[in-house]
């Protein structure tokens, strides 16, 4: 049955994200050139160029595909847990798993922030990592563990105390070590935030 030009067009889309997106979690953005990730395709430049402008473009396609993927990842682990608190206690290692996958760290936290600029960033990030603090908080509060009024700007500490911890542990001589610490200090900062039912 012949393709619609939309399947066309979503099956190229899919070739170049799928040949760039090793290609950037291995050598980072600034070590790949377009030609590279158009070859790897079997496609040309002109594709690349109708479908996501520019190299810059399919980056951030990357980029989304994967905050989707996490995601995705982290709410199905913590809706196998009976309650807030256990869904809390599951969130915090799967986030600090995930993120210390090679292309999560380079392609998540180091590229994206200076390839498409904090703000373009942080607006993503909304859209995934932050949903899920906030709901988890609005979670949280309904459930009456939550110490303080769920807000977008506690959520926003929350997500970047998290981004710290995990470049603590991605630039640490002894990664294992460090998990440790900082899983022990997360969990002293974070206790400040909730209290018991009622």
């Amino acid at each position: 049955m012949p393709r619609t030009q939309q399947d066309r067009s979503k099956a190229t889309k899919n070739a170049l994200i799928k040949a760039a997106r090793p290609m950037f979690g291995e050598r980072g953005y600034a070590g790949v050139s377009a030609d590279e990730i158009v070859a790897a395709a079997g496609l040309t430049r002109g594709a690349l160029h109708h479908h996501f402008k520019d190299k810059q473009g399919l980056f951030r396609a990357v980029f989304e595909q994967i905050e989707a993927e996490l995601s995705d990842e982290i709410a199905a682990a913590m809706d196998k847990a009976a309650d807030v608190p256990a869904r809390m206690a599951i969130a915090l290692p799967a986030f600090l798993d995930a993120c210390q996958r090679p292309e999560v760290l380079r392609i998540v936290l180091q590229d994206a922030p200076t390839v498409l600029g904090w703000e373009t960033w942080r607006a993503i990030e909304s859209e995934y990592g932050l949903k899920l603090i906030n709901d988890l908080m609005v979670q949280a509060a309904s459930a009456g563990v939550l110490a303080h009024e769920p807000s977008e700007v506690l959520a926003r500490f929350v997500f970047s105390l998290l981004v710290e911890a995990v470049m603590v542990i991605a630039h640490a001589d002894d990664p294992a070590q460090a998990r440790g610490q900082v899983e022990a200090n997360l969990g002293i900062m974070m206790s400040g935030l909730f209290s018991a039912p009622g």
